[in-house]
């Protein structure tokens, strides 16, 4: 199976949910750019379960070992390892669903895949794998910063309730990850009242990118919006995405959505910072679908590997919304995909910019 993204800044990542660490492999960082494993360390606890009562209770504290291609805080151009190692799993949760195909999970189309499956919270298709993404994406941003480019995300939509505004600093403040003060408390009823009728709720996660240069990208193949694209629909959970006006588009005119180029900077950004498959000089906008959680309190019917069915009601420690915690690992697939685009400009034209 694979387990890496990107090009020239390939990132591995490895590990299952209930096994003893996860963890990633980055290699293509370009060396002498100072890392702060503190500023690792603070992406790895945005996404770390535990939060709040609004997302899984399980407790990691996600302590990130960098085990190698950093020497002295500086990179040094080698592969980059960072392990992570899980201390609060509790396999036995998952005892009775052995022999039990989950609905809305991936159980079946991996038993058909390999012959084997890891029944222990799903493996490789559990959430948990994300935790090497965000530790590459810490990486990343670090390596964007040196060129001018900040990354920000948050959470504009639970079920129906969207955000108005779009007030990065709102973000943190608040466990939903909104960045509109009103519509995060909307949310988060939302959210506890999927929870206590033992069920879950979807949403929508966007993330920005400013300060991303005109150039990166290529026009057919490698457009930059497809690996935006394959970037977001990696992350487990997701189901759909959407660059600048996205399917809004599909219901306007050509003379409402084309943007127009005035003393070298958008009016309008309807293309999400991206023409042609190449970054336009605008913001880089993407909203990616999270589907409801799949592990629910509430009886479903299952299929059994034997054949026939049976009635489940999952047990154990999970999100009713996933979105507060996807917007770290978008984010970080966000930076990992313009790295490589970066990189990929900066070996075609000799120049960081």
């Amino acid at each position: 199976m694979s387990s890496t993204f990107g090009r020239l800044f390939r990132v591995t990542t490895f590990g299952e949910s209930h096994g003893p660490a996860v963890g990633v492999v980055v290699d293509g960082m370009p060396p002498g750019i100072a890392v702060d494993a503190a500023a690792v360390q603070h992406e790895l606890d945005r996404r770390r379960p535990g939060q709040s009562a609004l997302t899984t209770q399980r407790q990691e504290a996600d302590r990130a070992e960098i085990l190698s291609g950093v020497f002295e805080g500086v990179t040094t151009g080698t592969p980059i390892a960072i392990l992570v190692r899980n201390t609060d799993q509790r396999s036995k949760d998952y005892d009775a669903l052995r022999d039990v195909y989950r609905p809305g999970h991936a159980d079946f189309a991996y038993a058909e895949k390999y012959g084997v499956r890891d029944h222990r919270g799903g493996g490789r298709s559990s959430g948990r794998e994300t935790v090497g993404r965000v530790a590459a994406g810490a990486l990343a941003r670090t390596a964007l910063a040196s060129v001018g480019v900040r990354i920000v995300g948050g959470t504009v939509r639970v079920g129906d309730v969207a955000a108005a505004r779009r007030d990065w600093d709102e973000v943190e403040r608040n466990p939903v990850r909104c960045p509109d003060a009103d519509a995060a408390e909307a949310m988060a009823a939302a959210i506890t009242a999927a929870r206590d009728a033992k069920d879950s709720i979807g949403g929508v996660v966007e993330v920005v990118a400013t300060g991303v240069p005109a150039g990166w990208g290529d026009p057919t193949m490698h457009k930059l919006d497809a690996q935006l694209g394959a970037a977001m629909l990696s992350i487990p959970a997701t189901k759909g995405v959407e660059i600048g006006g996205g399917f809004a588009m599909a219901a306007r005119h050509g003379s409402e959505t084309n943007d127009v180029v005035e003393d070298g900077r958008y009016r309008t950004n309807w293309s999400g910072g991206v023409s042609g498959g190449i970054s336009n000089g605008a913001d880089v906008v993407v909203r990616v679908a999270v589907r409801p959680a799949t592990s629910i309190a509430r009886p479903q019917q299952a299929a059994t590997a034997a054949g026939g069915s049976t009635t489940i009601a999952i047990e154990g420690r999970h999100d009713p919304c996933i979105c507060p915690r996807v917007v770290p690992v978008a984010e970080a697939m966000l930076a990992i995909a313009l790295v490589d685009a970066w990189l990929g400009q900066r070996a075609l034209r000799g120049r960081d910019r």
